[in-house]
């Protein structure tokens, strides 16, 4: 578990610095707040539309190559954008970037599975993986993009290569092709899983979309500076790291439907103390607030979904890991209109009713005993 959560946390690091360049494309490039919130679609077009695919593969056939493959482009797609000349290049990186986030969820999802011996709360370790990769992605991107300007994001292409590198050789040298078809640990339920998708796309939108316009938000309605909007972006991420390891423990303790429900519920005052708080600073721990109710479900959703799907769980953790966390990104470019409209604080405003949403869905959702497929 202790190789696949650090690959995880480089993996998410790229997906965490386009959110946190955004601010500098929209200051040093001169784009606007919609070409801006283009740029996090770009890279979640690469990553959600082909995670189904790549999950329907990696349950049939054993690939070793394919989530090294996955982390080192998501850092090379990434660190390529800060450098190139033009909007279409700059899309095109953040495509590739997108695609190797595809390419290393379902392996990756599968792997974390069997090592968790279906606990939530060891699941939440590896999903925790993922959120402290984006968490510090603000945090090392912010002060190198405001010392050297938009090429320092260059400087994070040797890491995704060099985990990559390690990942590969970790393969190759613990694990074994399967000897057998996996073992059918209950029927596979599709009606929930769908039903799971939707609560996991609304709640991913909400989360993408806060962690597109936080920093903005503070700048141009808060008056705060670049470093402080940082901060924020910062302590949002930081959230979505406690808000995941502690939704593993409430998901073991009452259920894992009960966990999902609690933090969709928690959610929505959460994101309205935040727009009713007009100070820079007292508004800090709020934003830590909305990000740790953010995370809450997200590692219980991804053990949840694989239940619902025992016998494709690299197909399940493809869609609860990739596609319905990045599919928020789709709907970044409307809420850049209205953020060009009415401002940043515009698009939250939008993104506090949409918990409503995702109460009603997870009211759906049903408990499984489904064991676990190795």
């Amino acid at each position: 578990m202790r190789i696949w959560a650090s690959a995880h946390a480089v993996d998410d690091f790229f997906q965490g610095l386009v959110p946190a360049a955004v601010p500098y494309f929209v200051l040093e490039r001169h784009i606007s707040y919609a070409d801006a919130s283009g740029l996090v679609l770009a890279a979640t077009v690469g990553s959600a539309l082909p995670q189904f695919g790549i999950g329907l593969l990696v349950d049939r056939h054993h690939l070793p190559w394919i989530a090294p493959l996955g982390v080192a482009l998501a850092g090379i797609g990434a660190g390529l954008a800060g450098l190139l000349p033009s909007y279409p290049l700059i899309f095109l990186a953040l495509v590739l970037s997108g695609l190797g986030v595809a390419l290393f969820h379902p392996p990756a999802g599968r792997a974390a599975r069997t090592a968790s011996a279906g606990s939530a709360s060891a699941m939440s370790w590896f999903a925790a993986g993922g959120s402290i990769g984006a968490f510090l992605a603000p945090a090392l991107v912010t002060p190198a993009l405001d010392g050297l300007g938009l090429g320092a994001t260059a400087l994070f292409i040797p890491p995704a290569v060099l985990m990559g590198f390690v990942l590969f050789r970790h393969q190759r040298r613990c694990l074994a092709p399967p000897t057998a078809a996996p073992t059918r640990a209950g029927a596979d339920r599709m009606g929930l899983f769908a039903v799971l998708t939707c609560v996991e796309v609304i709640r991913s939108t909400v989360s993408v979309g806060v962690t597109t316009f936080v920093s903005l938000y503070w700048m141009s309605h808060l008056g705060a500076s670049s470093a402080l909007g940082g901060l924020a972006l910062t302590l949002d991420l930081a959230g979505g790291v406690l808000g995941t390891l502690l939704g593993g423990r409430i998901g073991d303790r009452v259920g894992l439907v009960r966990a999902v429900q609690l933090g969709n519920v928690l959610l929505l005052p959460a994101l309205i103390a935040l727009l009713l708080c007009d100070n820079r600073f007292l508004a800090l721990p709020l934003v830590l607030l909305v990000g740790v109710m953010t995370g809450l479900p997200f590692a219980v959703l991804v053990k949840l979904g694989q239940d619902y799907l025992p016998t494709r769980p690299a197909t399940a953790a493809g869609v609860t890991f990739g596609l319905a966390v990045s599919a928020g990104g789709l709907f970044m470019p409307p809420l850049g209109l209205i953020a060009d409209q009415y401002g940043p604080r515009g698009a939250l405003v939008v993104l506090a009713f949409l918990p409503v949403f995702a109460i009603a869905a997870s009211a759906a959702l049903r408990e499984t005993r489904t064991g676990v497929t190795r």
